[in-house]
């Protein structure tokens, strides 16, 4: 069987494709970012003086729904810390 000479071009053009199948580096690695749960902020209720039946009862739903709100906060710091590694 005969053989095709080798020319020199081919040789080196085949040699530096080489490199371009090769793996790149590895990437550094990225940092691991840690975000903290919310701080904590107090709770206020609002001052209230009622002096009748309906300002109470207008009063009793604003302290109740304060009241919902501070639970709201800690139930979301505390929902934080338990996930939180």
């Amino acid at each position: 069987m005969p053989r095709l000479p080798l020319l020199p071009g081919v040789a080196l053009i085949s040699l530096a494709l080489l490199p371009a199948c090769s793996t790149p580096p590895a990437s550094p690695p990225r940092p691991l970012l840690i975000q903290p749960c919310p701080a904590v902020t107090a709770c206020a209720l609002p001052a209230l003086a009622p002096k009748t039946n309906a300002q109470l009862a207008d009063s009793w739903q604003q302290h109740r729904a304060a009241l919902e709100a501070c639970a709201a906060q800690i139930n979301s710091i505390i929902h934080c810390q338990q996930n939180t590694p």
